[in-house]
């Protein structure tokens, strides 16, 4: 089992105060790399970074600021993470921003959705992720050797059901807007192209879409969202660890431009 061990790697996380980046963090401690961890400035700690960040030695936890639309923030965490670590040979591309309903209510027709919110969606999660990977890929690319993973989404392949959110009391009703899952559709593209453009260099660029996390959702939608999943649920943590570790490591060493969907098969109809 020594294929999944990541002893002797530098893993760059961005996003990593958000949702779903303590848990990559958490992965790739375990498997036994240095992880510089990284988000933008102002951004506060939350309680299970600031978990992970406690139990970790300095020595294989940093956490860094920048962000991710700013190519001279991005230059100088790379100049930090080599200085701590040495050369990132994972890169996890999983800064983005979406647009959940809030807890307030309220919605909008489509047709009035302003053009800045959806530039801003596309500004970090397909720029950004693409400024990410020029910065970092370049130092994986002299090194000649790397893992890059790009973090997408179930929606970059399906539409959101809207019947998911006709339980929500508002006029006019909540719609998901459209550009996180074009955002991320666009991401897969990138996945590819990078793939084939960086594979002579001895870089690896996969993608993973996760499912439907648990976390806050209302009873409804759970209801509604699990009995669209053939596995009858939503994701939990412990769901994508494997997954990640798979793609960071020497496990999937002939891997490459792929998109692993850890949906439950959500998209299998």
């Amino acid at each position: 089992m020594d294929l999944f061990g990541l002893e002797g790697e530098v893993a760059v996380v961005t996003g990593a105060l958000g949702k779903l980046g303590p848990v990559w963090v958490e992965t790739l401690l375990a498997a036994g790399a240095c992880v510089y961890a990284l988000d933008r400035p102002g951004q506060p700690l939350s309680p299970e970074f600031a978990r992970l960040q406690d139990a970790a030695p300095p020595a294989q936890l940093a956490l860094g600021r920048a962000d991710v639309r700013r190519r001279g923030e991005l230059e100088e965490a790379l100049r930090d993470c080599r200085s701590r670590f040495g050369t990132p040979s994972v890169l996890v591309n999983n800064a983005g921003v979406d647009t959940p309903p809030s807890a307030a209510g309220g919605g909008r027709r489509i047709e009035e959705i302003p053009i800045e919110e959806t530039l801003r969606v596309f500004e970090v999660n397909t720029a950004g992720l693409f400024l990410c990977s020029q910065v970092f890929g370049a130092a994986m690319k002299e090194a000649g050797r790397g893992s890059i993973i790009n973090i997408g989404s179930l929606y970059a392949t399906v539409s959101p059901d809207a019947r998911f959110y006709d339980h929500l009391a508002c006029d006019p009703p909540f719609v998901k807007p459209p550009a996180y899952g074009a955002s991320k559709a666009a991401v897969l593209n990138l996945t590819k192209y990078l793939a084939t453009h960086w594979a002579p260099f001895g870089i690896r660029v996969n993608a993973l879409s996760p499912g439907g996390v648990l976390g806050g959702q209302d009873e409804d939608f759970r209801r509604k969202f699990c009995a669209r999943v053939p596995l009858g649920r939503m994701a939990v943590a412990d769901d994508l660890r494997g997954p990640l570790l798979f793609l960071a490591s020497r496990a999937s060493a002939y891997v490459t431009g792929v998109n692993l969907q850890v949906d439950g098969g959500f998209t299998l109809w």
